[in-house]
């Protein structure tokens, strides 16, 4: 009788949620907009403002989901301690995927300070005061003087770290796909992860 040489078919498993998909996109979407309007688009940034409203309603939907939503969504599941961290590490040279059930020691930090960041990022750019007399932030008035400059000033800078952290996101999906060869693209979209 010969061999059976047929393979089986991957299972797909649920892996994120449908909020968090939206979320995610939803924010891509948000961030890149804002980041385009602040750097070139028009001289008024009410459009600036709205989409980092949207971020931050964002962001309250995110965390909160974060302690009540499913398994792969909540922080518990995937903020992992210092050990955790170092011993997934040590896997990452491995060529082969590393079949996290959600977010893996490593990404599930790189959440966390995404979201710190945002946030912070967010805050500042509600309390700024560029002294044009156009665009200053809701919260800048309620300020001892000085500081809606200095709130400008960690607005830009915290800028430049969060396309540093984008640009981390986006190097971790092609070192997966490339070298671990797992796609973590596809998951985030269709909810579902192959086996």
């Amino acid at each position: 009788m010969p061999a059976d040489t047929t393979i089986a078919a991957p299972e797909n498993r649920p892996i994120w949620d449908p909020l968090v998909r939206v979320f995610h996109w939803t924010l891509l979407l948000c961030v890149a907009g804002a980041y385009v309007l602040g750097h070139f688009g028009p001289l008024e940034m009410t459009l600036h403002f709205y989409l980092g409203y949207a971020v931050l309603a964002l962001l309250a939907i995110r965390v909160l989901w974060g302690f009540v939503g499913t398994k792969n969504a909540r922080f518990a599941n995937f903020v992992r301690g210092p050990i955790a961290v170092v011993r997934y590490l040590f896997t990452l040279p491995a060529r082969k995927p590393s079949h996290a059930e959600g977010h893996n020691p490593l990404g599930g930090w790189s959440v966390v300070a995404m979201i710190v960041v945002l946030f912070l990022q967010v805050l500042t750019g509600l309390c700024t005061d560029p002294d044009d007399y156009l665009n200053v932030g809701p919260l800048a008035q309620f300020l001892p003087e000085g500081w809606p400059r200095l709130a400008l000033s960690w607005h830009h800078k915290l800028g430049w770290v969060l396309l540093a952290l984008i640009g981390l996101h986006v190097s971790a999906i092609y070192f997966y796909k490339v070298w671990k060869r797992e796609d973590l693209v596809t998951p985030m979209i269709t909810g579902r992860r192959r086996s």
